[in-house]
Order: structure tokens, then sequence, then C-alpha cells
């Protein structure tokens, strides 16, 4: 028998209000953490995960938006946001010039789709990411929403996989 990771174990045994107001750090569509919450117990990471995939597959354009809301620019998180500044790591050393590209970039972005730019960019470089949302932005908008949602459920899954291994202050 696996033993279970103190988070999923407290995410498991939380009182609801709780459990999701750490799900919404997770993802802001409530619907994605309504489905999470009626789903538990897990009995382990990979049944969470498969349940937040089923989640983000589901959710209709507006629950996208919603999940939208609660992420920062690249390269624009807020000081105070210790989780987008992890994952946003590659623009932290970027140069002057690169993080005037990528707000040039998430404007035109947002002016396209209408909605801020959403990669998952934990592990990739500044170049990668602007490299991202200039090919993003060739897309045309119905190919983008399956983009964004794909990209949203590789956040979720990172974030979902911390806070099963680490508890709510990761």
């Amino acid at each position: 028998m696996t033993r279970s990771a103190p988070g999923l174990t407290w995410l498991n045994s939380s009182e609801e209000e709780d459990a999701r107001a750490a799900l919404h750090r997770v993802c802001a569509a409530r619907a994605w953490s309504t489905a999470l919450l009626g789903a538990r117990p897990f009995p382990g990471l990979p049944q969470l995960l498969d349940a937040s995939d089923t989640a983000v597959a589901a959710l209709t354009a507006g629950d996208v938006d919603e999940a939208l809301a609660g992420h920062p620019r690249i390269g624009r998180p807020e000081p105070s946001d210790a989780v987008s500044s992890r994952e946003q790591r590659g623009m932290a050393d970027a140069s002057e010039r690169l993080r005037a590209e990528m707000l040039e970039l998430n404007l035109a972005y947002q002016e396209k789709f209408g909605h801020t730019f959403l990669v998952c960019a934990t592990g990739l470089t500044g170049e990668q990411l602007r490299d991202a949302a200039r090919h993003r932005l060739d897309n045309p908008p119905e190919h983008e929403r399956e983009v964004v949602r794909a990209e949203l459920g590789k956040i979720n899954r990172l974030r979902l996989t911390r806070l099963a291994e680490e508890g709510v202050s990761a």
C-alpha cells in the first residue's frame, strides 16, 4: 500500500470551505474546484490528476475565462504571488528588452484573443516564453482556446502535485 502524501491527506479530510480555498489557488474556475470537491476522497495522486483532467475538459468557455482571470501576465506576477513567480522564474533574469517585448506580445495577444496569454511557464526560459507567445499569435481563435485549455490542464497538474505533496502552504 502506498503512503498518501500529507497534502493529499489534508485535501481528502479537510472541511469543504478550506479545501475549496486551496483548490481556488490552483485554479480560479469554480466549476473545476466543485468537480474536484465532489470526487473526494482521492486514493492517490494519479486519481486526483485524472479528476482534474476530466474537470478541465468539462469547463465551459465562461469557466475557462474565470480560470484565466486568476493568472497574471507572463513576466508580470504580483509580488505577493509566490506561485506565479516560481512558475515564471524564466523571466526573472530577462533583459529589459525581453521584458518589453513580452509586454508587447501580452498586449497583442490580449487584443486578439480577449484574454491573458496562458502558458505552462514552469521550466521555460524567457526566450522560450516569448517564442511561445509569438507562435500562438498566429493561431485562429478556436484553435487557441483548445491550446489554452491544454495549458491550463498542465498548470493545474503541476499545482495539484505540489499541493498533494507539500500541503496547503505550497
